[in-house]
């Protein structure tokens, strides 16, 4: 009995040895499966020691040609588990059996099998057993042989197996020894990595904390750099705004000193059509309309340049809308990054949002350097003072244009004024003396007519006369014989019938020039009266239809003059 015993567990300090042995051989993501292992002997333990070695590679050939994951070959969705089987596993080998070349070597055959990973399972103390099998697994886990057990079946090969595990006292005292020095070389080795974990430790503590102070010193220093970038483009932003809402105003007042100038211009040409309704000799190109025309000209030019400085303003307002929209955009960002920033900066070991976020520091998204950065706010502010520079002489321009433009139309709306009134004196001065004249020319018509008169009674005067001495001839005439004398009478009476003959036709002849002149005088008269109507037309026009239109100066105190 004592034999059996001391035979028994020599069989099974050799089993735990070839197990441990077996156990270093397995190929990682296959299983040994031991073939017959309800039948298991003590030879078959023997052999496997002499055929390990020998099909070593066979292993590791037959586990890489096998297309099964492996539990922990993935880093992604590795569960390092097993799956539940039911049934005996798959054959993925061939069956292997080692040969027998000495008698005391037990014969043992393996395949290699398919391992399928399991469901989950948290680590237990029950799990370290090595028969210990989880309750949903519907097969039987795998066991090894036992020596004990195998002797109780075959003695003669248990005996065996133990024969060929046993040691020489040399060699268990050079395993102690060895076991010693190598237990002293692992305690010292051990005690060296702790003393130098503890510096480790110390050392990246220190290096993070200091790390951690520096990012939030940068982060302050980060901090006041926008906060001094979004002040200077918020006062920057506030001249630009205050600057557009000048130049606003400005165009309003452009625009409203261009609307002014449509009244002058349109009395002015409304004066010019006027004066064109003028007749006869009063239709003449006098001082009046030159002025006129000089007016009109001087207020299209006037429009035009009013015209182009609106384009202008117009032009600078839209530029000093963009390079508002730039800064707003700007000061947005910086809005955005301060209080990115700000929360950064608050952050510690202790506050709560904070995560892994793994390969962050590979990724960078960054498009500017802090020279670029600060020169883009800069090239933005200094955009801005440019535009606010050529927004102030737009303005400075406008207002002297619009002074400029209302005192030539004043200068040029006075002169015509003036022209009016000189022109108006002169055509009273006309009609005054062409009434005079006219009146004039009435009493002489008056005067010739009163003569006509009385040259037809001088001429008729003369018939009885005529008579007279006519008779005394015609009686004389009759005297008988010798008395028919050429005596002074006769001759006398013939000199008065001469001389009154001669006075007649002399009266005619004055009364056909008196006529004459009467009908001169008429003519004139007529012609006096045309003058004068027309001097009164043209005085009604120019007093009453133009200056009418030009008592008072259609601007309004939009035009300083």
């Amino acid at each position: 009995m004592a034999a059996k015993a001391t035979a028994t567990a020599v069989a099974a300090a050799a089993a735990a040895a070839i197990v441990r042995r077996y156990a270093r051989t397995i190929v990682p993501g296959r299983m040994l499966c031991w073939e017959g292992a309800s039948d298991y002997d003590a030879t078959t333990v023997g052999s496997h020691l002499s055929s390990q070695a020998l099909h070593a590679n066979t292993f590791m050939h037959s586990s890489r040609k096998s297309s099964v994951p492996l539990p922990w070959s993935s880093t992604t969705h590795a569960t390092h588990n097993m799956e539940q089987i039911s049934g005996p596993p798959a054959k993925t080998g061939t069956f292997y059996q080692t040969p027998r070349s000495h008698p005391w070597r037990p014969t043992m055959g393996y395949e290699a099998v398919e391992v399928t990973p399991l469901h989950e399972q948290p680590i237990t103390n029950q799990l370290v057993a090595s028969s210990y099998s989880p309750s949903a697994m519907c097969s039987d886990p795998v066991t090894f042989p036992n020596l004990v057990t195998g002797f109780e079946r075959n003695p003669q090969h248990a005996a065996r197996a133990a024969l060929y595990t046993r040691y020489t006292p040399n060699e268990w005292t050079t395993s102690n020894v060895c076991t010693y020095a190598d237990a002293d070389k692992n305690r010292n080795y051990s005690e060296k990595v702790r003393s130098e974990a503890v510096r480790l430790m110390r050392e990246t503590d220190e290096k993070t904390s200091q790390g951690q102070r520096d990012a939030a010193r940068r982060l302050g220093e980060r901090i006041t750099d926008i906060t001094f970038w979004r002040n200077e483009l918020t006062t920057e932003l506030e001249k630009l705004i205050a600057e557009s809402a000048q130049l606003t105003d400005t165009k309003r007042n452009v625009q409203k000193a261009l609307q002014d100038l449509e009244p002058p211009l349109h009395i002015a040409q409304e004066c010019l059509y006027h004066r064109e309704s003028r007749k006869g000799i009063e239709l003449v190109h006098d001082h009046v309309e030159k002025s006129l025309l000089v007016e009109v000209d001087n207020l299209r030019a006037s429009q035009e340049k009013l015209s182009q400085l609106l384009a202008k303003i117009t032009k600078q307002l839209a530029d000093c809308r963009a390079a508002q929209h730039s800064l707003e955009d700007d000061i947005s960002h910086k809005e955005s990054a301060l209080g990115i920033d700000s929360i950064c900066h608050q952050l510690n070991n202790y506050s709560r949002g904070i995560n892994y976020y793994g390969g962050i520091e590979k990724y960078d998204p960054t498009v500017s350097t802090p020279g670029t950065w600060s020169g883009s706010s800069s090239t933005r502010i200094n955009n801005s003072h440019s535009e606010r520079s050529k927004s102030c002489q737009l303005r400075s321009d406008a207002e002297s244009l619009i002074n400029a433009v209302a005192t030539s139309v004043w200068d040029c709306w006075s002169n015509t004024n003036n022209a009016f009134n000189n022109r108006a004196s002169e055509m009273l001065e006309a009609k005054s003396k062409m009434q005079l004249h006219l009146h004039k020319t009435q009493q002489e018509i008056f005067d010739v007519e009163k003569h006509i008169e009385l040259l037809r009674k001088a001429i008729n005067d003369k018939s009885n006369p005529m008579k007279v001495a006519q008779t005394r001839l015609e009686a004389r005439a009759h005297r008988p014989g010798i008395e028919m004398c050429r005596d002074n009478a006769h001759l006398r009476l013939v000199e008065e019938v001469c001389t009154i003959q001669d006075s007649v036709a002399t009266l005619h002849r004055k009364l056909q020039e008196a006529e004459a002149q009467h009908q001169q005088l008429l003519r004139t008269k007529s012609q006096l009266e045309s003058n004068l109507k027309q001097k009164v037309d043209a005085l009604f026009i120019d007093r009453e239809k133009c200056m009418g239109l030009r008592r008072s100066f259609p601007v309004n105190n939009t035009i300083k003059y």
